[in-house]
């Protein structure tokens, strides 16, 4: 179970862009987090992700309080989330290929092993070819580069899935792709998932339930701060 309890959460000491959300999430559950832009809903998925240390509330994994944020979190737990943002040009490092984009959490936590095995394995998952591999995110498309993100999300094999407006940049066919994806990994692994987003439309067709930001018990953000 994934819990989010009476979180409040900003930015560089200035008014708090989320008060008092909670949310909960069951093990292979597809939970839809549907808000206007600017309401607070990516800083909370931040958080979710321990990507974001809130400034007051809890984040619970299986019961368990999370033990720290980003790399401080212990190991088990930060490798328990993948993560896929809105703008894949800014969650990425513009000199590495997109096999190396891929591969970056399997380094960084020492599997470097496992990296030829498991290219092989999500290229064609994602619909990404050799010569795709070998580029830089400057000579692909924004759909090309997300295909790339969302298999770096997975290549730790996650439990949960946190997509932060994964598909508000892509035409309707890439985001077919990417939803179908997510969804057969998920099948296959029984992760949970939390979409956010303000397409109710896509988030019905996706997710087994939809939360709207009101029945979050949060105050909204500031436009901007989404």
């Amino acid at each position: 179970m994934l819990e989010l309890r009476d979180i409040t959460a900003g930015y560089d000491r200035g008014a708090p862009v989320v008060r008092g959300a909670s949310l909960a999430l069951a093990p292979g559950e597809a939970v839809g987090l549907l808000g206007p832009s600017g309401c607070g809903k990516s800083t909370l998925a931040r958080v979710a992700a321990l990507l974001h240390r809130p400034d007051a509330g809890t984040v619970l994994l299986d019961g368990a309080p999370a033990a720290g944020w980003r790399h401080r979190a212990p190991r088990a737990q930060r490798t328990a989330f993948g993560v896929v943002f809105q703008q894949p040009r800014l969650s990425v490092d513009p000199r590495l290929r997109l096999a190396d984009l891929i591969a970056e959490p399997l380094r960084a936590t020492g599997r470097k092993s496992e990296v030829p095995d498991r290219l092989r394995e999500l290229a064609p998952d994602v619909g990404l070819t050799d010569d795709l591999l070998a580029r830089r995110p400057h000579e692909v498309s924004d759909g090309q580069l997300q295909r790339a993100c969302l298999a770096r999300a997975l290549v730790l094999r996650p439990r949960w899935l946190i997509c932060d407006e994964m598909t508000a940049m892509l035409d309707a066919s890439t985001t077919a792709a990417l939803v179908a994806v997510v969804e057969s990994y998920r099948a296959r692994s029984g992760a949970g998932l939390l979409a956010v987003g303000h397409d109710r439309m896509l988030l019905r067709r996706w997710c087994d339930r939809i939360v709207s930001w009101a029945e979050l018990g949060a105050e909204g953000g500031m436009p901007g701060t989404d």
